[in-house]
């Protein structure tokens, strides 16, 4: 009797233990299978920042349980373009982790960060709302090493900047990219782009391209960014793919056709892409960069020439009418005018019609220099054709992309994109225009993205994967928010996990923080 008597004890306290055998349980969703692209049923045990079990877990006990009948679990998004800048000042990332976004791939545009190290050892330090990936930027290395000076480095210099790459891409970053619109990228030639790009594939690095030219100039554009792909051996991305301005809409049907080719030729290309009809970029776009050499007092200078003056006003004039001004003034939307905040919202045509001028193309160009003058401003452009970003998203290889920044509600006036990227597609393109397939649709989201950047531990739900899931109601999920009211979170997403942390509950933000900085291995 006193041998059993322990015993009897131990198991009496074994079933009497609160112990549960998951943290989070996850149950009746259909499940999105990104590596077959099929649904099943079934439920989602979570320990810790892992995927534990899957299966019918039915009489499991857990910490808290998530009925997600009616609901789609999918692996959580990844944004292959994202606009962080400003992540220490708003770590939560709220209107990113709201979208279903778990992670980020930061610093595209050529503006990511150099040095690498001392950034991501600084942002560590945070408590993140979501998962960020980093690129290092050639316009940040650029105008470290040179400024904004328009002429090729000397060879002391571009030994500099081939150190700047190293030293991110042993610090941790997924690759480069480029910004070859804005300044001073826009200063670089090929060769240039090639021998640092050269760089970050010797360590399995991306390179993304804000192309040289989205308008007009697409097509070489694309030509280029293939070209550099194929000399330095590097996967490419074309960011935020589009055909902007009116004389270029149908243009896709030619760049897909590129991407297709180039791939037949062993080329590795892919692309990304955002849903709208509009971008979203600084006004100075319609300023030739040429005139932006040197930066702001040097541009004073030369608009103070008259000649010099008449010739910038003249291409002014020429990318409102065929390029990202869209041949219309309203056509260009403020977004964040500091010296000016009642424009925010408004366009440039009303802009002309406030100050009693006809709002035409040599109007619009005084505006637009008197605007850059004062400081610049955030614009949003309605130039891209509806049928173009259809015929993008359709191709298997285009991955889904905000472009977005960091908002809070009521702050400037940002594109939709900003809050409403990933349940736009889902809503509008997936389940109301029915342009692309749900299952196609999540692939863009998870698992291509994840394997892109060499994530062997995200883009998909399997035991042992980190738990970064997004909770998605089919019916009802769309953007909130509009180019006339932006400030809207998406519906339809009640529930965003980030590795094991319920980050979004009942569609409210929490303050579970549990992202973390990832650095290419």
């Amino acid at each position: 009797m006193k041998k059993i008597f322990p015993l009897l004890l131990a198991l009496l306290c074994a079933c009497s233990s609160t112990s549960e055998k998951f943290d989070i349980l996850i149950t009746n969703g259909s499940i999105y299978d990104a590596e077959n692209r099929t649904f099943y049923e079934g439920d989602i045990g979570i320990t810790g920042d892992k995927i534990d079990e899957i299966g019918d877990l039915r009489g499991a006990s857990a910490k808290r349980t998530i009925d997600a009948s009616g609901h789609i679990v999918s692996p959580g998004f990844i944004d292959m373009h994202s606009h962080i800048e400003a992540i220490m000042r708003m770590p939560d990332a709220e209107n990113v982790v709201k979208q279903g976004v778990t992670t980020v791939l930061a610093g595209p545009d050529g503006r990511g960060p150099s040095p690498m190290k001392p950034f991501l050892d600084s942002l560590e330090t945070f408590e993140l709302g979501i998962n960020t990936a980093w690129l290092v930027g050639h316009n940040s290395i650029r105008r470290n090493v040179m400024g904004t000076e328009n002429r090729a480095p000397t060879d002391e210099e571009l030994a500099e900047m081939e150190a700047a790459v190293q030293e991110a891409m042993d610090n941790g970053a997924y690759g480069i990219s480029t910004g070859l619109k804005y300044v001073p990228g826009s200063f670089s030639e090929i060769d240039e782009v090639i021998a640092l790009s050269k760089v970050a594939a010797k360590t399995g690095g991306i390179y993304t391209s804000h192309l040289r030219e989205e308008g007009l100039g697409l097509l070489e554009g694309v030509g280029e960014a293939i070209q550099i792909g194929h000399d330095a051996d590097i996967p490419i991305i074309l960011t935020h793919h589009k055909a902007i301005g009116r004389p270029m809409w149908g243009a896709s049907t030619k760049t897909l056709a590129m991407v297709d080719s180039a791939r037949a030729l062993g080329i590795d290309v892919m692309m990304d892409q955002y849903p709208y009809t509009a971008s979203s970029t600084g006004l100075s776009v319609l300023i030739p960069t040429w005139a932006m050499a040197g930066g702001q007092e040097e541009f004073k200078k030369r608009v103070n020439d008259p000649a010099t003056r008449k010739k910038i006003h003249d291409e002014i004039m020429f990318n409102i009418e065929y390029d990202r001004g869209g041949a219309d003034l309203d056509v260009v939307q403020f977004a964040n005018v500091s010296w000016k905040p009642d424009l925010n919202g408004r366009t440039l045509k009303d802009w002309a019609i406030e100050k009693g001028l006809e709002p035409n193309f040599k109007n619009g160009a005084d505006l637009v220099i008197e605007g850059q003058l004062n400081g610049g401003a955030s614009c949003i452009f309605h130039a891209i054709g509806e049928e173009d970003v259809k015929r993008i998203m359709q191709h298997p290889l285009a991955m889904v992309a905000s472009d977005g920044g960091l908002a809070r509600p009521g702050v400037g006036h940002p594109h939709p994109r900003s809050y409403g990227t990933f349940p736009r597609v889902l809503g509008h393109y997936v389940r109301d225009e029915q342009v692309i397939p749900l299952e196609l649709a999540l692939a863009k989201m998870t698992s291509l993205p994840a394997e892109r950047l060499g994530l062997t531990d995200r883009g998909y739900i399997k035991e042992d994967m980190q738990a970064d899931i997004a909770i998605f109601d089919p019916e009802t999920v769309n953007e909130g928010g509009t180019f006339e009211d932006p400030h809207h979170y998406p519906v339809g997403i009640p529930f965003v996990i980030v590795n094991g942390t319920v980050t979004v509950d009942s569609g409210e933000l929490t303050e579970g923080r549990a992202g973390r900085v990832l650095r290419k291995k």
